[in-house]
């Protein structure tokens, strides 16, 4: 029931007993039949209410704010007359219209007006019987409207029965709400006890009820009385049930609550026996962690951050949730290496051994490496370019890093950044969170033990972003020497000095890496190895380190470097050397097998012993294909696992001149092969040609191995060459490679990626390679030990790749062309 309102009317009508003798009826009189009975004028005076809706019989105070209403009132009570009050659809409406106003509304008389102290007016009004409003006749000095008088349907003899359920229910479930409720005053129990009548009941407890005006309005349009009953019935219902359930929640609440007083009570019972008899465990906590934070070396700021936040946890209960994440956060201050250095031994010659011991070739990242370390020396501090190690797998890019910190004395720790794609894996959550941790680059720190370990960030070009934020665009902070003296962690809410950190990263390629996160790093091109330095690595690391692994003890196994040269150019193709640590596996898994069946096994191991255990080669050392079909040039191919070679294959038959393109190329290469195609039509003459054969034949080029996708411009010089051989009916220069990027205009571009093309060329048998002329830089860089064997043609032009690649020979049954 509305609470308020039933509290407000017994006051007002309270007031008007005291002020006046005049006697106010707040129970209707007469039955139902005789408010149907009742007289409505064919017009009325219309008062808008706002907030209210009043019903038949019902007796409410309102309080009039507008002239006009004011007005009304007053020429009402001096005729003794009638007047329609009638809701207003919006209450923020000053001077409605029809539409405005509700169709329904209930013809009143004027009980009483009250001049209240603040000089405002109210008046007591009763409702006598509904209306509907037909139509508003004049607008002043007030509202003046034409009205149809609606009867109440009465129940009959079929529905008496029903109907008299509905009032006692209605009766019943106001009494509850009444008893329930602290706010409505006993009278209103004591008034619904003492009405007689049943419709006044229904109109009396609807006008006092906990409804909306909509839904007051609903139940005041209802035409039978049951059917209103039955409305008002519903919404009682619900009424109850909330103030049940209202009453259940705050008895709980208060339960909680003196539950949390008694455990506090006896925490402070226990901690006066604990202070008796000695110490508690929880102040043995935070005492201990006093201990450990006055043998730290951190500076003032993190100081006072501990000093507050311990104070923080002794304020605390410890039964409280709360208590825990501080305990926490205070371990992990406590945990973090603040400013635990360790000593550097910067013995470059001794790095230098360390370096030889792990490493087997590799001579030029080395060096670059004892450089960096060199002026890490001389300096005596870290504001230098952080190293990047890139290259294709299985090198010792990770390895290297590990060295590095043996070398120097430094404590390893490595991150692996692959599939990393939330910005709180780097920076951490902020310890208000449930679960909350530091980010990795501090768990990383703290599990080192230093503040200056030899950081490995691994696959640094694995990074993903995602909605949860951008790792790489975290990582600046970290990477960039002018920024990382002041990382800030959420977790730690404190900044971490991380420029005494050696950060090392390690990736495949370079063009996945963010461009300022790249700008922010030194590239070292891990590069491939020949085939004598894998020999070598087998035989100093992988084969002792898999003899070892598999129980083979020393001197119960050997290969001479003639059958490991075997084993990798028959079971590997590769850069690095991850495919041959696991051929290794898999050979000293077989001699385990036979040394654990007592059987006899080889010391030496012979070429025949390997194909036994290993089965049948996977790859043959020479792929060069011979010269005898036109159309077929090898090119040099860069892929994420090292250099390949690719043959461009061409053919030509009868027909208008169209171009077939196979091989799952990308766009880039597909573009080579129509700029290769337009270059030759346009210099036809320069090969004896005639610029109307071109549109005779039809020309299809395929790459072989369509399954794997191919895609860049490398392959430009030679799919050139192969068009001009088909064409010409010439043989292409025996073990001749090439690789490089064509313009419409002939000119030959540089590629990237050749110390793993040229290793890929030594490996398929290749003598010969063509390069652009701005590629001899690069050669230049290499070691003289990986151009053994290599003649290298640099060229400006396509006439000069065609002059040396073709020869004046024709091919076995030249087509006539």
């Amino acid at each position: 029931m509305n609470k308020n309102k039933t509290k407000q009317n017994s006051i007002y009508l309270s007031e008007v007993f005291e002020s006046d003798a005049e006697f106010i009826p707040i129970v209707a009189e007469g039955d139902d039949q005789s408010v149907n009975e009742l007289e409505v004028p064919d017009t009325l005076p219309i008062l808008p209410l706002r907030n209210t809706v009043l019903f038949p019989g019902v007796i409410i105070p309102i309080s009039l704010g507008r002239a006009k209403s004011l007005q009304l009132i007053k020429e009402v009570q001096r005729n003794k007359g009638y007047f329609g009050a009638i809701a207003q659809r919006d209450v923020k409406v000053d001077d409605p219209q029809k539409e405005d106003l509700y169709e329904v509304g209930t013809m009143a008389k004027v009980i009483k007006i009250l001049e209240m102290p603040d000089n405002s007016t109210s008046v007591i009004i009763q409702g006598k019987k509904r209306f509907r409003l037909d139509e508003i006749v004049t607008d002043e000095p007030y509202h003046l409207a034409k009205v149809t008088g609606l009867e109440d349907i009465l129940p009959n003899d079929n529905t008496k029965s029903e109907f008299e359920a509905v009032v006692s229910s209605i009766k019943d479930l106001s009494l509850r709400v009444i008893k329930a409720s602290s706010h409505i005053p006993p009278e209103a129990s004591f008034a619904i006890k003492n009405i007689e009548n049943d419709g006044f009941l229904i109109n009396f407890v609807g006008s006092n009820s906990e409804m909306s005006v909509k839904e007051k309005q609903d139940v005041l349009e209802c035409e039978s009385l049951l059917d209103r009953g039955m409305a008002l019935l519903e919404h009682l219902a619900r009424e109850v049930q909330m103030q049940e359930l209202k009453n259940d929640i705050q008895s709980k609440v208060k339960q909680d609550i003196d539950q949390q007083q008694r455990e506090y009570l006896l925490q402070q019972q226990i901690k006066t026996i604990q202070d008796e008899l000695g110490s508690s465990p929880i102040e043995q906590e935070v005492r201990d962690l006093r201990e450990r934070a006055e043998k730290k070396k951190w500076n003032k700021e993190v100081a006072d951050l501990f000093a507050k936040e311990i104070d923080k946890l002794q304020r605390l209960n410890p039964a409280a949730g709360e208590y825990s994440v501080q305990y926490n956060y205070l371990q992990t201050l406590l945990d973090v290496p603040w400013n635990d250095y360790t000593k550097d031994n910067y013995d470059l010659k001794r790095a230098e051994r360390f370096l030889d011991r792990d490493h087997y070739g590799l001579d030029k990242v080395k060096e670059r490496i004892l450089e960096h370390l060199a002026v890490l020396k001389l300096k005596g501090e870290l504001k230098s370019p952080i190293i990047c190690l890139y290259g294709p797998p299985g090198v010792g890019k990770t390895s290297l890093g590990k060295s590095v910190a043996n070398a120097i004395g430094r404590k390893y720790v490595r991150m692996s950044l692959g599939g990393v794609h939330d910005e709180a894996e780097i920076r951490g959550h902020r310890k208000t969170y449930i679960g909350a941790m530091p980010g990795r680059i501090i768990q990383n720190i703290k599990k080192g033990g230093s503040a200056n370990p030899v950081f490995i960030l691994d696959e640094i070009d694995k990074i993903s972003s995602s909605f949860h934020g951008d790792p790489a665009s975290a990582l600046l902070e970290v990477l960039d020497p002018e920024q990382n003296e002041h990382f800030h962690d959420n977790y730690l809410e404190v900044d971490f000095d991380l420029s005494n950190v050696m950060f090392i990263a390690t990736a495949n390629t370079i063009g996945n890496i963010a461009q300022p996160l790249l700008d922010r790093m030194e590239l070292i091109d891990v590069s491939g190895y020949i085939l004598d330095e894998k020999v070598e690595i087998a035989r100093r690391h992988l084969l002792p380190y898999q003899m070892e692994n598999h129980g083979i003890a020393k001197g119960k196994l050997s290969i001479n470097k003639n059958v490991l040269g075997y084993i990798v150019e028959s079971y590997t193709r590769e850069s690095g050397v991850r495919e041959l640590n696991k051929v290794l596996a898999k050979l000293c898994r077989k001699v385990a097998l036979k040394i654990a069946k007592d059987e006899e096994v080889k010391k030496n191991l012979t070429i025949k012993d390997v194909a036994e255990f290993l089965g049948v080669p996977r790859f043959s050392k020479d792929k060069w294909q011979d010269n005898s079909t036109a159309g077929v040039v090898t090119g040099l191919a860069w892929t994420a696992v090292g250099g390949e070679i690719l043959f461009v294959e061409s053919s030509i038959s009868k027909g208008k001149g169209k171009l077939t393109l196979t091989g799952n190329l990308g766009d880039v290469m597909k573009e080579s092969a129509v700029l290769a195609l337009e270059y030759l039509r346009a210099n036809a003459e320069m090969l004896g040609l005639k610029t109307e054969t071109f549109d005779e034949w039809n020309i299809h080029v395929h790459v072989p191995e369509g399954a794997i996708p191919k895609d860049g411009p490398s392959a430009g010089v030679t799919m050139v060459t192969s068009l001009a051989s088909i064409f010409t009916q010439r043989k292409v220069r025996a073990r001749l490679a090439m690789t490089g990027e064509i313009t419409l205009r002939g000119k030959v571009l540089p590629v990237g990626g050749i110390k793993e093309k040229i290793l890929a060329a030594k490996r398929a048998g290749i003598t010969d390679i063509i390069l652009s002329q701005d590629n001899k830089k690069d050669i230049d860089e290499i070691n003289d030990i990986y151009l053994e064997g290599l003649t290298f043609h640099f060229v400006k032009e396509i006439s000069e790749v065609l002059a040396f690649a073709l020869l004046d020979e024709k091919v076995k049954k030249p087509l006539s062309i």
